[in-house]
């Protein structure tokens, strides 16, 4: 099964887009997936139900810093490179979608969608697969 194959079926199994995307790759990062399932609960449907920031690329911000970071709140030091990989993941989603806002992703003011939540979760997963070499 594909990465992206995984990240639909836990969405089909009813995790969000945030969590769809972080929990497909648990085992690549070495966090249990019940950690990543609650650590993303909150960022589904735009964060926390507000229609914001899309919970597909939230998710894939997460795995950026859980990949990255030092882990060392005493001597944090990859601060810097890890927002270089967010900003990468959101202008490639923001390309490649034309929005990061889940209303606007979804249409919902307009009455035509730019995305669907299965195409945004692949499209982060995508993302992921190429930033974070995962």
């Amino acid at each position: 099964m594909t990465k992206k194959e995984l990240a639909i079926s836990l969405h089909d199994r009813g995790f969000n887009c945030a969590q769809s995307v972080a929990c497909a790759f648990a085992e690549e990062i070495g966090v249990p997936e019940e950690v990543l399932f609650a650590a993303s609960e909150a960022f589904g449907r735009g964060m926390g139900g507000m229609d914001g920031t899309c919970g597909a690329v939230s998710g894939a911000i997460m795995l950026a810093g859980f990949k990255n970071s030092c882990a060392d709140p005493a001597q944090p030091t990859t601060k810097a490179a890890t927002y270089v990989l967010a900003e990468e993941i959101t202008r490639a989603f923001a390309a490649q979608n034309g929005s990061l806002v889940c209303r606007e992703l979804k249409g919902e003011n307009t009455g035509k969608p730019l995305r669907s939540c299965p195409d945004c979760i692949m499209d982060a997963v995508e993302i992921v697969e190429k930033v974070l070499g995962l």
